[in-house]
């Protein structure tokens, strides 16, 4: 969203002979304003933050906050709202979460200083922070199970129009900054795949007729053409990683650079010059993870439903991951796909161990669980979010590093991925977990401001202030009770508050003999309340100077330690950050394992040839669901691989009725290969998969209203991607192709679309339909094999044994299902009424059956003669037979 603020006068205003005088602050304010135009302004005041103007108006909507008024500006009242400073957190989460961008502006300075420089001087205010979707760190505002990314694209013109795009995302709570390149096509499946909460492009780019429908779909920042200058894209990342040359970070395409620059100058900006430390740019190159497109991701329903849900999805159904940082990698694998086998064969290793050794598995998940989240923790003290806390759990998660260790030590031979983490786990210096423990305090406050977190006997200076300030508190307790006993005024208490300071309280019926003589020369009068009269005394106001300096001296010091050992661990941070992955791979890693245990998954095979050979594959979600309620599931096999002297994957047509488990079955194997591909275990009894560059799955109905798309439409728009970007290599899944059109114009698509995945795509797919006409093309298209789904008939009634066979269905039975669903009885009654008349009345656009016993649909002898009339549900040329007479009628008159 984009704010634009305006400060319009009254329409009833009448123009003033001279300005309206514009008072110091609200000049102020005005200033940091104009420096910020888009972005909503907290304008910090005591305790408040403070929204003005149409900032103010925005807000009280966003939020459900009142909106007020103060003083006037132009010869118009000033709109304003506030959010309390402690609570502020929550208010930013809402508003990031509808679209806003927050400049947050601090008080840099006490009132006191400002009040040294005259009666009318303002307190010194700058903008700390800018708060936009893609550069979160709090754990108030973030997801801790997801990763917050902030992407960068830039543009690079091509020739004949092949432009091509340099992407570059990070997590700055977490450190990740990874680049790729893609083209213009292939956008649409990477901002998927990474799911961005911020986008940041140029102006033009955000303009553009190709590119700007899809990044319109996302949150996107635009900017000034500057921030993605090719020129300095070098310079600005050997600025921010003090480096002298780019051969310090990773090999990067010029177009690459430039969106990587683009970034971290972003973050910059955002940050106000606290820069996070992030990892070295990691490139991605292209091919290396399975491409997924927007509707596949959506239809497998992988890390949400299709409702917007965690619960149901397939992450969801296998995590069982105890750490956060754990669940937000397996959602990064689950998200792309891994094409390399010897890679996937490496994270099958580490969980097969972990399978074998129930033990360790449950010994480590024990120390994971303990562990802090150690990257965001570090992301937090990085930047100067941090408190006592975060240090703590730096502390923490050093010592379960070597409590992790102990446990894998007890492996005789760890594999490859665990012999990784383990060398990770060992690089945080010990000495700084000392350190921490030595310095932090047992109870801490959750932020520094509150002091009292430095342990007693670290630093001499500071307990010296502590006494002083305590000792001070111990005066103030005995001068209440000396108060006490010369008034007589048993309920005497001093108290203490940020406006009058210490102060003297008494009840209305003791105030009069507080202020009558000769108490009132001791007692000055402060204030008035409905309950309550207030006093102070010379001699406690020299008291609370003392107390002051001595506390704010004390703070002043914990500060220091606190800026101290923040600097250590940024120091620290590039092995902090490898041993927060390790935490993280582990986590995985058991969490997977306990999975296959408890699930009864199998180790896939994957390699790089066209097999795909499923026994026994279930599906992960629906057979949890099942579970829950007591009820098995049946597993099915599937084999697409290859025929002998074949050189592609077969094509399975599978037909029968609704509610059988046609889409369930499509399913299940599409997500069998993708947890295979990600490096997991998965729900079959043994599975052998060629590695898959393309997965597609055109499943379920849905329309686009707000880009004018009927069903029918974006039926055929997923499956036109399908078929001019599947591969060879490439897994399909197309569910009741056509049948949001008129009968035969979907037959006719459906007809064409198999001929061309067969003929063109030649890829491994998996094709459900209820045109069972289709089940002709098996012999005419050799590496097309027909399946169907059992069923039974009971009593009028059909029985879903959910069983896929081979062979094929007549029949779909929706007059069954639509009973199961409840139509009424008349409706159903007069469908089967229907139905017997559609049935027996001949279709004229088909060729009459004919009698010759080659042809597969002939009757049995009994019933020729009265078929004659009959029509064909096989209108090929295989269904009639050449040496039919009847036959080369037809064919004449149809040519």
């Amino acid at each position: 969203m984009t704010i634009q603020p305006t400060f319009p006068a009254s329409p009833d205003a009448q123009p003033a002979a001279e300005p309206a005088r514009v008072t110091p602050m609200m000049e102020q304010y005005l200033e940091i304003k104009a420096a910020h135009p888009n972005l909503l302004l907290f304008y910090r005041m005591g305790d408040f933050y403070e929204l003005f103007f149409e900032d103010a108006e925005i807000a009280s909507r966003a939020l459900g906050i009142m909106l007020t008024k103060r003083g006037k500006h132009q010869g118009a009242d000033i709109p304003m709202c506030g959010v309390p400073v402690e609570r502020s957190d929550d208010y930013l989460h809402r508003l990031i979460a509808q679209g806003h961008r927050v400049a947050v502006c601090e008080q840099m300075e006490e009132p006191a200083a400002a009040r040294a420089r005259g009666n009318k001087s303002v307190v010194r205010r700058d903008v700390v922070r800018l708060v936009t979707p893609g550069t979160l760190t709090e754990d108030t505002l973030l997801d801790a199970r997801s990763n917050n990314y902030l992407l960068a694209i830039a543009r690079l013109r091509g020739t004949s129009g092949a432009d091509r795009l340099g992407l570059a995302w990070i997590d700055i709570s977490t450190f990740e900054f990874i680049v790729t390149e893609c083209a213009v096509g292939e956008v649409a499946a990477t901002l998927s795949r990474i799911n961005p909460n911020e986008i940041v492009v140029a102006d033009a780019l955000y303009g553009d007729t190709d590119v700007g429908p899809t990044l319109r779909e996302w949150p996107v920042t635009p900017l000034t053409r500057d921030v993605f200058d090719s020129s300095t894209a070098e310079r600005r990342l050997c600025d921010y990683f003090a480096v002298a040359t780019m051969d310090g970070l990773s090999v990067m395409s010029r177009l690459e650079a430039t969106a990587a620059a683009a970034a971290v100058t972003y973050i910059d900006r955002t940050q106000v010059g606290k820069r996070p430390p992030l990892s070295p740019p990691s490139r991605e190159a292209a091919g290396t993870t399975m491409a997924i497109d927007p509707a596949t991701r959506a239809n497998l329903e992988l890390t949400r439903t299709l409702g917007g849900e965690r619960r149901g999805s397939l992450l969801d159904a296998i995590d069982c991951t105890v750490t956060s940082a754990g669940s937000r990698l397996l959602a990064q694998r689950l998200a792309a796909p891994l094409t390399d086998s010897a890679a996937i064969a490496r994270r099958l290793d580490a969980i097969a161990a972990f399978v074998t050794d129930s033990a360790l598995r449950d010994d480590l998940r024990g120390t994971l669980n303990a562990a802090p989240d150690l990257s965001r923790a570090l992301a937090r003290v990085s930047v100067g979010r941090g408190g006592p806390r975060d240090l703590a759990g730096l502390r923490d998660a050093i010592f379960a590093a070597d409590q992790a260790l102990a446990h894998l030590a007890r492996m005789v031979q760890p594999s490859q991925e665990i012999a990784s983490a383990m060398a990770a786990l060992r690089r945080p210096s010990r000495d700084l977990a000392r350190e921490f423990e030595r310095a932090l305090a047992e109870q801490l406050p959750l932020l520094k401001r509150d002091g009292g977190f430095v342990r007693e006997g670290y630093e001499p200076a500071l307990d010296e202030s502590r006494n002083l300030r305590d000792a001070s508190r111990l005066v103030v307790a005995s001068m209440q009770a000396r108060y006490a006993d010369v008034t007589s005024v048993k309920g005497l208490k001093i108290r203490h508050n940020n406006v009058l300071g210490y102060f003297v309280e008494v009840t209305a019926q003791h105030g009069d003999k507080l202020m009558s003589p000769p108490l009132n020369a001791t007692f000055i009068h402060r204030q008035t309340l409905a309950g309550q009269v207030r006093f102070t005394t010379s001699e406690l106001g020299e008291i609370e100077a003392k107390i002051a300096n001595a506390g704010d001296r004390a703070l002043g010091l914990e500060m220091e330690i606190f800026e101290r050992l923040c600097a250590l661990a940024v120091e620290a941070s590039e092995d902090l950050r490898a041993a927060a992955y390790a935490f993280a791979s582990l986590d995985v890693a058991t969490a997977l394992a306990k999975r296959a245990v408890d699930d009864n998954y199998v180790r896939p095979e994957v390699d790089g040839s066209l097999c795909f050979a499923i026994e026994g594959g279930r599906h992960p979600v629906v057979e949890q669901a099942l579970k829950r309620d007591g009820q098995p599931f049946i597993a099915n096999a599937c084999d697409l691989s290859p025929a002998p002297q074949q050189s592609s994957g077969q094509i399975w047509l599978i037909t029968g009725p609704n509610m059988a488990g046609k889409s369930t079955f499509l399913r299940q194997n599409a997500l069998i290969a993708l947890l295979a591909q990600a490096g997991s275990f998965v729900p079959a009894s043994r599975a052998k998969i060629g590695v898959i560059d393309r997965l597609f799955s055109r499943v379920g109905a849905a329309d686009d209203l707000a880009r004018g798309r009927s069903t029918f439409m974006v039926e055929m728009v997923e499956t036109a991607v399908i078929l001019n970007q599947a591969s060879e290599r490439s897994l399909v899944i197309l569910d009741e192709i056509g049948r949001g059109t008129a009968t035969f114009d979907g037959l006719s698509i459906a007809w064409a679309a198999i001929e061309h995945l067969h003929e063109a795509n030649r890829c491994r797919a998996l094709f459900a339909t209820h045109y069972h006409e289709l089940t002709a093309l098996s012999a005419k298209l050799p590496r097309l094999f027909n399946a169907t789904v059992r069923v039974k008939e009971w009593q009028g009634n059909v029985v879903f044994l959910h069983e896929v066979l081979p062979g094929s269905a007549d029949r779909s039975y929706g007059i069954q299902v639509a009973k199961l669903a409840g139509l009424p009885p008349s409706v159903i009654a007069r469908a089967k009424s229907v139905l017997a008349k559609l049935e027996v009345r001949p279709r004229a656009h088909l060729p009459t059956i004919c009698r010759c016993l080659r042809c597969p649909r002939a009757p049995p002898r009994s019933r020729r003669r009265r078929a004659r009339r009959r029509n064909c549900s096989m209108p090929s040329r295989r269904c009639i037979p050449t040496r039919c007479r009847r036959a080369r009628r037809w064919r004449r008159s149809t040519r």
